[in-house]
C-alpha cells in the first residue's frame, strides 16, 4: 500500500513540475542567463537620449538597436530611446551621461573635441572622397583607437555611426566660389576646426545647439549652415535657405558613448549581447544612411523652391585651396603619427587629383 501512496506522490509531482517548467525549457529556447547571477533578478533599463527627428539615420539607427539589445536578451535588458532632445539637450548631454543620468548618448565627433581635441580630424573638409572611404576608415584601427579616447573620462566607446556628407546652404546667395562666404554668419557646431574652417572662408562662425537651429534661423541670427541632407530635411531647413550647395565638404558622424562605471557593472554575457546588437546595427546605418540622404534629397527637390547647386570637382578644388590652411594647423597642434599620416596621404590625394 504503501508504495502505492509513493507512486501516486511521484505521478502527481511530475505532473505538477511539467507544468510549471519555464517555457523556454519546453521550447528548447536556449537560456542565455542564468537567474542566479547577481544583477540578473531586475530587467536592465539604459536610457539612451539623442537629440534629432526619429527619422533621421541616427534617430532610426537608435530605435533599431534598442530592439536589437531586446532580443538577444530576451527582454533582460530595455533600452529607452529619448529623441529630439526631449531629456537631455545638445549642450548638457555629455554631463549626463558622465552623471549616470543616462547610460547612452550618441553625440556628433565635432561636440566631442571639447574632450580630446584629436576628434578634430573628423571636420577637416574634404577629408573622404566618398562613402565607401568613410565605412574603411571607421572600421580601422584608427577609427577603434577613438572608442577608448574618453575612458579617463568615465565614458566608453562602443561605435562610431556615419550620417555621411554634410552640405552648405545659404539664405544670401548661392555658395559656388570661396568669396561667396564672405561676411555671412554661419551656425556651426561646437569644433574649433569647423570654426577654422568657415574664418577661413571669411565667414562668421555662430556656436548654435542643434535644438536651437530652427529657431535661430526663424530669427536670422545667422544667414546660413551645413547639415547632411536628413536633418536638413528633417528640421525643414530648406523651407528657411534660399540655396544648397551639395558639397559633401564635411563628415557627420556620431560617438555612440556610454557611462564607464555602468558598462563596468553589466554581466559579461550582457555586454557581448550589447556589443553584438551595436555590430549590426552599425553595419546596417551605413547602407541606411545613404538611403535616407539620397531619397530625402528628392524628397527636397520636389517639395520646395529652394534652388540646389551641385559642386564641380574644380569648384572643389577652390574650396580646398581656401580652406588648406586649416589642414595646416591640424598638423601642426596634434602629436598623433598616425592621424598626421592619415591627413598627409588625404593632402596629396587632394592635389594630384
Amino acid at each position: 500500500m504503501k508504495y502505492l501512496i509513493a507512486s501516486s506522490v511521484l505521478v502527481i509531482t511530475l505532473i505538477i513540475g511539467f507544468f510549471f517548467l519555464p517555457a523556454s525549457l519546453l521550447s528548447g529556447k536556449k537560456i542565455p542567463y542564468d537567474d542566479e547571477q547577481d544583477g540578473l533578478s531586475k530587467q536592465i533599463v539604459i536610457r539612451f537620449s539623442h537629440v534629432v527627428a526619429e527619422n533621421t539615420p541616427k534617430g532610426l539607427a537608435a530605435q533599431k538597436f534598442a530592439r536589437l539589445v531586446e532580443e538577444k536578451t530576451d527582454g533582460l535588458v530595455k533600452v529607452e530611446v529619448y529623441p529630439n532632445g526631449s531629456l537631455h539637450t545638445d549642450e548638457d548631454e555629455l554631463d549626463a551621461l558622465i552623471d549616470n543620468d543616462v547610460q547612452m548618448i550618441a553625440p556628433s565627433v565635432s561636440k566631442l573635441t571639447n574632450l580630446a581635441p584629436e576628434w578634430g580630424l573628423f571636420d577637416l573638409p574634404f577629408l573622404f572622397e566618398n562613402d565607401q572611404d568613410i565605412e574603411e576608415t571607421l572600421s580601422s584601427e584608427l577609427g577603434h583607437r577613438f572608442l577608448s579616447l574618453n575612458e579617463n573620462k568615465g565614458i566608453i566607446g562602443l561605435a562610431l555611426w556615419s550620417n555621411g556628407f554634410k552640405q552648405m546652404s545659404s539664405n544670401l546667395n548661392p555658395l559656388l566660389y570661396p568669396d561667396d562666404f564672405k561676411g555671412q554668419r554661419f551656425r556651426i557646431m561646437p569644433s574649433p576646426i569647423i570654426a577654422e574652417q568657415f574664418e577661413a572662408l571669411g565667414a562668421q562662425p555662430v556656436e548654435v545647439p542643434f535644438n536651437q537651429l530652427y529657431t535661430s534661423l526663424q530669427e536670422d541670427q545667422f544667414d546660413g549652415q551645413e547639415n547632411t541632407i536628413s536633418n536638413i530635411y528633417s528640421r525643414r531647413i530648406y523651407g528657411m535657405q534660399k540655396y544648397m550647395t551639395v558639397s559633401n565638404h564635411g563628415f557627420l558622424g556620431y560617438a555612440v558613448l556610454m557611462n564607464k562605471e555602468f558598462w563596468d557593472k553589466l554581466p559579461k554575457e550582457v555586454q557581448r549581447d550589447i556589443q553584438e546588437a551595436m555590430a549590426e546595427t552599425t553595419s546596417w546605418m551605413i547602407s541606411e544612411s545613404q538611403r535616407v540622404n539620397k531619397e530625402q534629397l528628392n524628397l527636397i527637390e520636389r517639395e520646395s523652391s529652394i534652388q540646389i547647386y551641385r559642386l564641380t570637382e574644380q569648384e572643389k578644388m577652390e574650396w580646398y585651396q581656401a580652406l588648406r590652411p586649416v589642414y595646416q594647423k591640424f598638423l601642426q597642434t596634434t602629436k598623433d603619427k598616425e592621424m598626421k599620416e592619415f591627413v598627409k596621404k588625404r593632402m596629396d590625394q587632394l592635389e594630384t587629383n
